[in-house]
């Protein structure tokens, strides 16, 4: 259950990004310890309404930071820096997510750290990047979604450009960097050497454009928004509206085409050469489309469900709570109970990922700092020191 037991990842984070592939490690049973400013009153994702568990604390940042642990050290005193250079020592990784131009001031980086564990690696998340004219730029996922042209590919034909509903680059992102993070902590295990490892919000954002982008760059080819969130190339594959509600249907081959118009009990559909291939559909989607939505209209979704599933891959079109009232996700244990100091019976998502059929337990993050004087003492800070760097802190 907990396969990166004895890792220990310090953090230096904030929003969505970093917290979000750090979170990832701890589920997997890292000790992950987040190092905070407390002039700064901690992570800034600590703040976020509108709901608030206590000070310094919300069911925002909880979203992101279950299973870790509270430090508060200032870094830009020096007895805090001796602390965190003295926790480096100690660790196996550290991870910030902030602007490019930061880690080298702050001295985060593979170089600065390398003299007091040379087997340290050093993820960095920023924006940007660290290597450029924009290292100094503060970037948000939206932004990237704006410029990299996923803005573009998203929402109705004649609608505005669209964002995604979540902030899906945020936690590629962070996913991105976990996976960088621990190939490299598999590296420096045997060769003893330590490494930085960049990613950075628009990397992350340009590259999900994927297969799209594949065809753009070799043939000039320029996607647009589809209808119905419909395919690029695959038809049907987009939303359809019946009696009551909405499907989104994805016949992405002919046997899923072929599956669909026989149980609508409309074989002529595949024998009309304008629907009889791939190339055809694509060619005749509106006509296809008017087909379809005459025969779903003829029955509500749960009717349609009941006709379609395990057939073709089919799924009704839900809001949030609608998601949240569907059985299935009890059954499969995705949420889970988080008891908190101030909301007992705080309910969280549960991690997506199963370790030998079970998914890891979660824990409410700390306060903010609840855990600086048991790591201090553990890494040989006495209680003179510790005491020092709070009065510093309160200074």
């Amino acid at each position: 259950m907990s396969p990166l037991a004895g890792l220990r990842v310090l953090t230096l984070e904030q929003f969505g990004a970093g917290p979000y592939g750090s979170m990832a490690l701890a589920d997997l049973g890292a000790e992950v310890i987040k190092i905070e400013n407390p002039a700064l009153g901690g992570d800034a994702s600590r703040h976020v309404g509108p709901h608030m568990l206590g000070q310094a604390d919300s069911q925002y940042f909880q979203t992101f930071n279950l299973n870790k642990k509270s430090v508060t050290l200032d870094l830009k005193t020096p007895l805090g820096a001796e602390a965190f250079r003295r926790l480096v020592a100690t660790a196996d990784a550290v991870v910030n997510n902030l602007r490019g131009d930061q880690p080298n001031k702050l001295g985060l980086t593979y170089d600065a750290l390398r003299a007091v564990n040379p087997r340290i690696v050093c993820l960095h998340i920023s924006a940007y990047g660290r290597e450029n004219e924009r290292r100094g730029w503060p970037g948000y996922d939206y932004l990237m979604q704006a410029e990299t042209g996923i803005m573009s590919v998203t929402g109705e034909p004649d609608g505005a450009p669209t964002r995604l509903g979540l902030s899906m680059i945020d936690f590629m992102t962070g996913i991105t960097g976990a996976v960088g993070l621990l190939a490299a902590i598999l590296k420096a295990r045997t060769s003893g050497i330590g490494a930085d490892v960049d990613t950075c919000l628009f990397d992350v954002a340009l590259h999900q454009l994927s297969y799209p982008a594949t065809w753009y760059l070799n043939e000039g080819d320029v996607p647009a928004r589809m209808a119905r969130s419909a395919h690029l190339s695959a038809v049907p594959v987009q939303t359809f509206e019946t009696a009551d509600g909405w499907l989104f249907i994805m016949c992405m081959t002919d046997k899923f085409f072929n599956a669909l118009v026989g149980a609508m009990n409309r074989a002529d559909l595949v024998s009309d050469e304008r629907f009889s291939t791939m190339k055809a559909r694509r060619a005749n989607r509106g006509l296809l489309t008017q087909e379809l939505d005459a025969e779903f209209a003829k029955a509500g979704t749960q009717e349609w469900l009941s006709r379609l599933n395990g057939l073709l891959p089919v799924a009704p079109v839900f809001d949030i709570p609608q998601a949240f009232a569907n059985p299935f996700v009890e059954r499969i244990g995705m949420v889970t109970q988080v008891p908190h100091p101030q909301r007992p019976d705080l309910r969280c998502l549960a991690s997506p990922l199963r370790i030998n059929g079970e998914r890891p337990q979660a824990s409410a993050c700390s306060p903010l700092g609840a855990d600086t004087e048991s790591v201090l003492r553990g890494i040989g800070f006495g209680a003179d020191e510790i005491a020092a760097l709070r009065a510093g802190a309160a200074a």
